[in-house]
């Protein structure tokens, strides 16, 4: 991978990171069709990835400034109860991690894997917004007294919070989005898109920073085939582009109907069985 390749595929994850159309599965696809040798490790993914995450931080350290201070006042309040259902959500991608760590990495070879998780990720849309309007969702949940997600502190339940954190945990295949599978597993457990765009974005800044620094402690980083040039690149620009495209994407998510996103991905995800198989 030379640095031009490396630009383009970091612009590629800065701007899919925040929709739900599977930025890893954009990866995959922008390699092959840029001729980029698939490699044996994730050091690239996860670099940008990376990079994507501190614009993350950026975009909402508001936010995450008010969550350490509620922290550190060592009592259990609103702050405490976020971060506790943010923990409890990382467990499943956490156990993935661990124990399935060289699957995942040879599932990034296969653009057959990545063009039916697209697939799978377009139904997956498309049925969380049709669940939505058929009344079972969060968006029929209502805003006033404690209908809905009200009756649960901070918005979300400590078992709303497990059950997307597994699919966190499924969104680690490439083509399967991290935001589309979290965002529609919430909607359909019953959490409000409001609540669960935040909470998606949030959820995934300690495992992909974990991975990186394991990376770069383990050695990973060094024993990379991919050169520290390109990985600086691609660091830059998916940064850059995050920053440009956090703002806009996470409203559109909140507010623009995920079936959309669902054709989209079906289209990509035919498109990529069809002439790249």
């Amino acid at each position: 991978m030379d640095w031009l390749q490396a630009l383009l595929l970091g612009l590629v994850q800065g701007l899919t990171e925040f929709l739900p159309v599977s930025s890893s599965g954009h990866l995959a696809i922008g390699k092959a069709l840029l001729g980029v040798e698939p490699s044996e490790d994730l050091v690239f993914e996860v670099t940008v990835h990376a990079a994507t995450v501190l614009a993350t931080i950026v975009v909402f350290r508001k936010e995450i400034w008010k969550l350490l201070c509620g922290l550190f006042k060592f009592k259990y309040n609103d702050e405490t109860d976020y971060i506790a259902k943010i923990c409890l959500s990382m467990v499943p991608v956490f156990i993935v991690g661990m124990f399935f760590k060289d699957k995942v990495e040879s599932a990034f070879n296969s653009m057959l894997i990545v063009g039916l998780a697209l697939i799978v990720t377009a139904m997956l849309l498309v049925f969380s917004d049709w669940k939505t309007k058929r009344g079972f969702g969060a968006e029929a949940s209502g805003d006033a007294g404690q209908s809905g997600t009200d009756r649960y502190r901070n918005g979300i339940s400590f078992w709303q919070a497990l059950v997307v954190g597994i699919g966190q945990a499924f969104a680690v295949i490439p083509g399967l989005s991290r935001s589309g599978t979290t965002i529609s597993t919430g909607l359909i457990c019953g959490v409000k898109r409001s609540n669960m765009a935040q909470f998606s974005f949030l959820m995934v800044l300690v495992p992909i920073l974990g991975e990186a620094f394991l990376d770069v402690v383990g050695g990973d980083m060094a024993a990379s085939s991919t050169g520290f040039l390109p990985l600086a690149v691609g660091f830059v620009a998916a940064f850059i582009s995050g920053l440009f495209a956090c703002k806009v994407m996470i409203a559109l998510v909140r507010k623009a109907q995920l079936k959309w996103f669902g054709l989209y991905c079906a289209l990509v995800g035919l498109a990529v069985l069809i002439f790249m198989v």
